[in-house]
């Protein structure tokens, strides 16, 4: 596709769809079958559904580890959960200062307010998506104990700066990588880079068990504080009523583990469908004016395409927003997000947390209502979101989407 082309009346204004989604629906999500039966009948059967009982949780955690590259791995309840282990794990509170994103799940940012730390965003590049490692530096202060920076859409961050700037300052680097499932940064899976890696197996992630998560570590003993707070401050050698440490129950269940093992036996070749698919689309919406793509950095070497980013030059559209534009991409019966607001316009920020943040004596105060970081607003007034299991399709389906962008394009861009 070399150039914008319009066909006729758009769907929302009357047009006939692309799509029929009713005749055609798009690839289903989960995806399951014989594998997932037949292991959670027999963790059904076997009575023994508990993590410490069981076959599967433990075996998972080692599998999920080694699919990474990582050396430990500590599965939890959810991917919330393995953030705020990690950073409870770190003995981080009250007075510490956390560097997130402020393009991202809620939970990336909340969970530092959970341990009485302080949330300090740095703005984002516009090209990625991902954290800026300048502006991470720009807001470094010596209450800086950790840098949180997130794979958005299964994209590697700057692992190279980010790494060399935690170093440099002495500071943790944790990868959320909630959304990175394969992903890699020159030939090494994302999680096992940082000092710690949490990944999320909520229902639309690549991974799914319907919630569930794990945190990953190359270092023995950031682990076993990990293992600690995530099943209530036991320690591995100590006795089962014996709690030295503050933690809480964080246990991932065995139904839980049990379809992760049997859907990690899918996940290899759907990373390489993803990958195609997304190559397809790229190379069918690299020519359209008006659509702008992420940049490629020859440093990813694997893509775990969780979401498949695109933005608007809203300039071209004739006064249309992206809200409007993903209505009419809908309407041609592709499904799209919007995406995420900036998190510090959450009202968790806007109120609770500047409340919160002025109990706390030595806590930073930061004013977060008026806080205003240019590149994260401009992307969350110009990206689309298409989900990943759009990408599990077939090369028709690709030409579908493409061809929807651009007879909307072609439409609104008209003069």
């Amino acid at each position: 596709m070399t150039d914008i082309r319009s066909t006729g009346k758009l769907a929302i204004d009357g047009g006939t769809p692309i799509r029929d989604i009713h005749k055609n629906p798009w690839p289903k999500w989960p995806v399951y079958g014989r594998a997932e039966e037949q292991i959670l009948r027999k963790v059904l059967k076997s009575g023994q559904w508990w993590y410490v009982e069981g076959e599967h949780g433990i075996a998972f955690e080692q599998e999920f580890a080694n699919f990474q590259e990582s050396k430990y791995g500590i599965s939890c309840s959810n991917g919330t959960a393995a953030l705020e282990i990690v950073l409870r794990s770190l003995e981080i509170g009250l007075g510490d200062e956390v560097i997130v994103p402020p393009y991202t799940f809620i939970a990336t940012a909340s969970t530092a307010l959970m341990t009485g730390a302080t949330a300090v965003f740095a703005d984002i590049d516009r090209n990625t998506l991902n954290i800026s490692p300048d502006a991470v530096e720009k807001v470094i202060t010596s209450r800086t104990r950790a840098i949180i920076c997130v794979h958005i859409a299964g994209r590697p961050a700057d692992m190279d700066r980010l790494i060399e700037i935690a170093k440099k300052h002495n500071i943790y680097l944790i990868e959320d990588a909630a959304q990175a499932h394969g992903a890699a940064w020159r030939g090494r899976r994302v999680g096992s880079l940082g000092d710690l890696g949490t990944f999320s197996f909520q229902a639309s992630k690549n991974l799914n068990s319907g919630e569930g998560g794990i945190i990953l570590s190359n270092d023995e003993h950031l682990a076993d504080a990990a293992w600690s707070v995530m099943n209530v401050g036991r320690v591995r050698s100590g006795k089962w009523y014996e709690h030295r440490f503050l933690g809480g129950n964080f246990r991932i269940t065995e139904f839980q583990a049990a379809i992760l093992r049997a859907q990690m036996t899918r996940l290899p070749d759907q990373i390489v469908k993803r990958e195609r698919n997304a190559a397809l689309l790229r190379s069918r919406l690299s020519a359209l004016k008006g659509i702008i793509l992420p940049s490629q950095d020859e440093r990813i070497s694997t893509h775990a395409n969780h979401l498949f980013t695109f933005r608007l030059d809203l300039n071209e559209i004739n006064g249309r927003s992206r809200d409007m534009f993903v209505k009419a991409l809908h309407a041609e019966g592709i499904p799209a997000l919007s995406g995420y607001v900036p998190l510090y316009k959450e009202a968790l920020f806007q109120c609770a947390a500047v409340r919160k943040a002025r109990e706390y004596t030595g806590s930073s105060l930061i004013d977060y209502p008026n806080l205003n970081l240019p590149e994260c607003e401009q992307v969350c007034k110009d990206s689309v979101w298409l989900m990943q299991q759009l990408l599990l399709g077939t090369k028709k389906d690709m030409e579908d989407i493409a061809e929807a962008i651009s007879r909307i394009m072609g439409e609104w861009m008209k003069k």
